[in-house]
Parts: C-alpha cells; structure tokens; sequence
C-alpha cells in the first residue's frame, strides 16, 4: 500500500471525501477524530501493512503525517 492509497483509506474511515487529506492536517483540525477512530486507524494499520501501533506513540501523534509514519515502511511516499 503506498502513501496515496492509505491516505484515501484514512479518508473512507473518518467518512471525508476521496483525496481530502493530504498528510499536513492536524488531528485537532479534523472532527471525525475520535476515540472511535483511533481504534479504527489501529485496525486499518494491522489490516493494511501487519503493522501493530503501539498506543503510546499514536498518543503522541499530532498530524496526518504523524499517523503515516506509525504505519511503517509498508506505507512508501
């Protein structure tokens, strides 16, 4: 999965339109997230790449970016 497919499939998640999100937004920004979607984005990850995500550094995520690199190496830019 490269970076542009998991982007829409953070998008289908948080209910966005296709291509919303970029990788620059704050979570903060978006209202869809939730704790409902911090469960969500951990089960996409360790669907999507076999990555488990440890709930300390997803914690400490503050953008979109943040979450692309908790995905790992399988999420290529």
């Amino acid at each position: 999965m490269d970076r542009n497919e998991f982007l829409l499939a953070l998008d289908e998640m948080l209910e966005l339109d296709p291509g919303t999100l970029t990788g620059d937004e704050s979570l903060e920004s978006l209202e869809a997230w939730d704790s409902l979607a911090v469960i969500s984005f951990i089960a996409l990850v360790d669907e999507k790449t076999g990555v488990v995500v440890e709930g300390e550094k997803l914690a400490k995520a503050k953008t979109v970016a943040d979450l692309l690199a908790l995905a790992g190496a399988p999420v290529a830019a």
